[in-house]
């Protein structure tokens, strides 16, 4: 059976982070493991606090995970500190890790920043150029490529100047108003789209969580990167169209984080 990590914070609600990465993972056919960034305590509609753990503890998990069930893909999420994307770029070169997806989790709908400062700079220094793929959404793209976007045409200009600065393929998804859905690959210097549909489902918590998830598991089972994204947007849409109706919240919140003033610094172990 093939094997995938998911690299994230956890979200005690169950719908974004490592839990949705597990549960992505294992529907679509991988044994799935996790190595926790951070404890959050949120649900669909928000985030009232997160710890991070040390990154010491960080490569702990990781160094048991690859020294016992090596992972043929890696999905990595919510990193909220330089020091923590360090941790993780240190061992992911160690191990020599392959198909790496990196979600950016840097950007909520609204425009609140989800990072520390520093870690930005350190995600794009350290773990893009060891990414098979990066898959920002609109605002993210937008933050990495320095560019505004608003057409299709600054979709494939952001999804470009970003691939050629870090040497990775990027999936800019175009849920944000763009267009009805479709998301544009960029990869060794050809740009595909991967239409979708628009389906009129506010429970959206965890969505950008549940794609990478599924893009590393269908790339741990073998697929080319194309394949793999069609096959995990296909993936998704299912799960939107299901309609699955869960508390009261039902926020419309992709990614599911808004960070502001809720870092509580200190270990979690």
């Amino acid at each position: 059976m093939k094997t995938a990590l998911s690299i994230a914070g956890s979200d005690c609600s169950g719908g974004a982070g490592i839990q949705a990465d597990l549960k992505t993972m294992t529907l679509n056919g991988v044994y799935a493991m996790s190595a926790v960034t951070a404890l959050t305590a949120q649900n669909t509609t928000g985030v009232t606090g997160i710890l991070e753990v040390r990154p010491e503890f960080l490569q702990q998990q990781l160094d048991m995970i690859f020294t016992d069930i090596r992972p043929d893909a890696v999905k990595i999420g919510m990193v909220s500190s330089g020091a923590l994307v360090e941790a993780i770029a240190d061992r992911l070169r160690f191990y020599r890790a392959e198909r790496v997806v990196v979600d950016p989790v840097m950007v909520s709908t609204s425009g609140s920043s989800l990072m520390k400062s520093d870690a930005v700079t350190a995600l794009e220094r350290e773990l893009f150029p060891l990414a098979t793929l990066v898959t920002p959404n609109i605002p993210e793209a937008e933050v990495l490529s320095g560019l505004s976007i608003r057409t299709a045409e600054e979709m494939e200009r952001a999804a470009r100047v970003i691939g050629e600065r870090c040497g990775c393929a990027v999936l800019v998804k175009g849920g944000h108003s763009v267009n009805d859905a479709n998301d544009l690959l960029w990869s060794a210097g050809q740009s595909v789209w991967v239409n979708g549909r628009r389906i009129d489902n506010p429970n959206t918590h965890g969505t950008g969580c549940t794609l990478s998830s599924a893009i590393a598991a269908n790339l741990a089972k073998g697929f080319d990167l194309e394949t793999s994204v069609r096959r995990a947007k296909d993936y998704l849409s299912g799960a939107l169209a299901a309609m699955l109706d869960l508390g009261k919240g039902r926020g419309p919140m992709d990614h599911a984080f808004d960070l502001r003033g809720v870092f509580r610094e200190g270990p979690a172990q």
